[in-house]
């Protein structure tokens, strides 16, 4: 496949729409990124050692149930094409939101410069994730951050058929608003779409304007079946 027809994929969304939304609730669903074939073929990547660099056993960690790992550098070449599709319409959002908090926005035009960045300050362990969930398993609520330098945006895709392959595992937010009342929201992913959400926290009307708003994700428990997701994160590990 080309690089104009990941693009086009990420392109095919509503992006004034999938603005609003993620302003709105800090999360948003993106059109289908990978075909049903794709899904399958990225599935099945889970048992090639040779392809991860670690691989984290989440009760082991109090993170939950289940497991993920984490792909080694050069990507495959669908993860590698999407976040090069993708960094450029996360990009005017990062910016916009740290320029109402008040911060500076330190990211580059291109997804390139960003990682040379983040290598420079020492992160430079690959940050694509494979997870894998089996029934009962679940992900406490987290935030992937992992360094000093963090993109605010990040997104999964489900590899597998709500309904059919599994059934729970709603992808969960979690945010803590100003002087109140924490506020979720749950969002059952369809088959192969991308869901674009809050990295770390993101800016919230106050009274004094404009206040950072904590955000965490997790997954709900798998009721039956098995799920797979794809996360993409856009800066690298210490």
């Amino acid at each position: 496949m080309s690089r104009n027809q990941w693009r086009d994929r990420v392109e095919s969304g509503d992006w004034l729409a999938i603005t609003a939304e993620i302003d709105e609730y800090g999360g948003a669903l993106l059109p289908r990124l990978l075909t049903l074939e794709e899904t399958v073929e990225i599935r099945e990547l889970y048992e090639k050692d040779d392809l991860f660099r670690s691989t984290v056993n989440m009760g082991r960690h109090r993170f939950g149930e289940g497991e993920y790992r984490y792909f080694k550098a050069p990507y495959p070449e669908p993860i590698e094409r999407l976040k090069q599709a993708l960094y450029p319409r996360l990009l005017p959002i990062a910016r916009d939101w740290w320029t109402r908090l008040g911060r500076p926005a330190p990211w580059p035009d291109t997804l390139d410069e960003w990682l040379e960045m983040c290598h420079e300050a020492g992160q430079t362990k690959s940050t694509a994730i494979l997870l894998r969930y089996g029934t009962k398993d679940w992900n406490a609520l987290h935030r992937d951050l992992y360094g000093d330098l963090v993109f605010p945006l990040q997104v999964v895709i489900n590899l597998n058929e709500p309904g059919v392959d599994h059934t729970g595992g709603e992808f969960l937010l979690l945010e803590q608003r100003p002087r109140a009342q924490s506020r979720g929201t749950a969002t059952l992913l369809p088959h192969g779409h991308g869901y674009l959400f809050t990295t770390r926290d993101r800016p919230v009307r106050s009274a004094r304007g404009w206040s950072a708003a904590p955000v965490r994700h997790g997954v709900s428990a798998i009721r039956s079946g098995e799920r797979h997701t794809l996360a993409l994160v856009f800066h690298d590990a210490a």
